[in-house]
């Protein structure tokens, strides 16, 4: 068996619509997500703890329940493409049907 000097590739630039930088940036939009949701559960833990806000405001308070979860389905949606899973199975397991709905609307506009 010889040894054959391995050649140098022809385009040394990554493959077009390929960037290398894209899961890495993905795992830490998902950290800075994940940041925003802990300060909307501790801002909300304390409105909570406020009787008179929590009996006239339960439609805000169910607001910040809702932004906590969508940024929780956000925040697993990046962790899935940052960990390598394809974008279409990653949005398939979105359990907030109007968010994975404007997903799946913005994947068909491309």
């Amino acid at each position: 068996m010889s040894c054959l000097p391995m050649s140098e590739p022809s385009n040394p630039h990554p493959l077009p619509g390929y960037d290398p930088f894209a899961g890495v940036l993905h795992s830490v939009m998902a950290g800075e997500i994940r940041e925003i949701r802990e300060k909307l559960e501790l801002l909300a833990e304390v409105l909570v703890c406020d009787e008179h806000f929590a009996n006239n405001y339960l439609e805000q308070l169910q607001a910040f329940d809702y932004l906590i979860q969508h940024a929780d389905e956000c925040v697993n949606l990046l962790d899935r493409i940052a960990g390598g899973e394809d974008s279409l199975s990653a949005i398939s397991h979105v359990r907030l049907g109007a968010v994975q709905d404007r997903l799946r609307t913005a994947l068909k506009g491309q």
